[in-house]
């Protein structure tokens, strides 16, 4: 069997720097970390500066088809290739730039960066480190099997159909979930503006009670009950219940911090722009609540669940969560009293009960999407280990 091939042996080394502060007037697309959407792996908003105005990172000159490939927290593995539409502008130092040689197809080099074999190579660079981060030379370090030319093409032809399922599916995944703020503000109107002048209230008038959840140490083993962490919900209020962990606690403390069907998941301590990401929870296993959510149960008399869940997640509420949360950058916080005090319009019950039923019709709809996503995820991940074994 032959040996295995280095990465740098791939590509070509340096790729070229520019300094755009030396022509000051001159407009460029500048690509950062935060520019790469992770999951579908691809530069969704890179930002229109001058040079004038070009951080100090800005200096990564880049083409059509360069894989980017960020050093910073590599577990979270933020990759993306060059578009037509980038070609000669700047990227972040925080990127180590893949140029492939003649010889190499350059999609084979971006889907050896999305394989296992690439992330694992590089998260136990940075295990234990408070700072996860690593060197364009480690990137460059990293082996992959050596396949010619025709075998490259044909694996980058079977992983490309793979990820256009892939990417039909996520598609119609976010079409889905499109819908729910859309009926939302069908049925109810915008609650920034209230235009249907319901009457209004205060979250704390809705509610049964808010309490925050178990500071209780959790575990990998499947030992006790599963306990729902801040990753267990999404920004978009969705649950993402693939990556759990356990706590054994006594029947007290159970009973104390057990979720219920309808309970709402209210993210009080995170990042500022996720502090209030909020999830409603479907009652499918017997789990607890973990301390860094606010777990609100709503007062059925007087309100839905999924009403004050949609209420939560709508725009007009991203946007008030993050003028109120108040701390650092890195660790900001809405405590129950805050979050209790936010005004709300109270429609008729018989309007959230209509939408209520919509919304379970949704989010039926949402997890027939995500199965039909995961499959095709599974898939594509399969073939990347196939191509990229170890």
């Amino acid at each position: 069997m032959s040996e295995p091939v280095k990465l740098r042996d791939l590509v070509t080394v340096p790729t070229g720097t520019i300094n755009p502060k030396k022509e000051p007037a001159r407009p460029f697309m500048y690509v950062d970390v935060a520019s790469v959407d992770n999951v579908v792996k691809v530069i969704r908003e890179p930002k229109e500066l001058i040079g004038a105005d070009a951080p100090s990172r800005a200096r990564m000159a880049i083409r059509v088809g360069d894989v980017l490939v960020s050093t910073v927290r590599p577990n979270l593995n933020a990759v993306a290739m060059v578009p037509e539409s980038l070609h000669d502008q700047i990227a972040s130092t925080g990127f180590c730039v893949l140029r492939a040689r003649e010889e190499v197809s350059a999609r084979y080099l971006f889907y050896f960066t999305r394989s296992q074999r690439f992330i694992k190579g590089l998260q136990a660079l940075v295990a234990g480190a408070l700072y996860p981060a690593v060197t364009d030379k480690q990137v460059l370090d990293q082996e992959l099997p050596p396949h010619s030319p025709d075998e490259q093409n044909r694996y980058v032809e079977l992983l490309s159909r793979a990820e256009h399922i892939v990417r039909l599916r996520a598609d119609a995944q976010q079409k889905v979930a499109d819908l729910m703020p859309a009926t939302f503000a069908k049925i109810f109107g915008d609650p920034a503006t209230n235009p249907m002048n319901w009457p209004m209230t205060t979250i704390g008038q809705l509610l049964a009670d808010a309490d925050y959840g178990s500071s209780a140490k959790a575990h990998t083993d499947p030992i006790g009950l599963p306990m729902i962490r801040m990753g267990n919900v999404t920004y978009e209020g969705d649950l993402d219940l693939n990556d759990l962990k356990y706590v054994e606690l006594e029947p007290d403390d159970i009973e104390r911090f057990r979720l219920i069907e309808g309970d709402i998941l209210f993210n009080r301590t995170n990042s500022k722009e996720l502090v209030g990401k909020t999830g409603l929870w479907d009652g499918a296993m017997d789990a607890i609540v973990a301390s860094y959510f606010i777990r609100v149960r709503v007062d059925r008399a007087k309100a839905y669940p999924s009403y004050l869940w949609a209420f939560l997640n709508s725009p007009h509420m991203k946007r008030m969560m993050f003028a109120t949360a108040r701390g650092a950058v890195g660790q900001s916080n809405i405590n129950s009293k805050e979050l209790k005090a936010f005004p709300i319009p109270h429609p008729p019950e018989g309007l959230q009960k209509k939408f209520d039923e919509h919304c379970k019709a949704l989010l039926d709809l949402a997890a027939q999407q995500r199965t039909s996503f995961e499959k095709a995820e599974a898939t594509f991940q399969a073939l990347l280990a196939r191509a990229f074994p170890g």
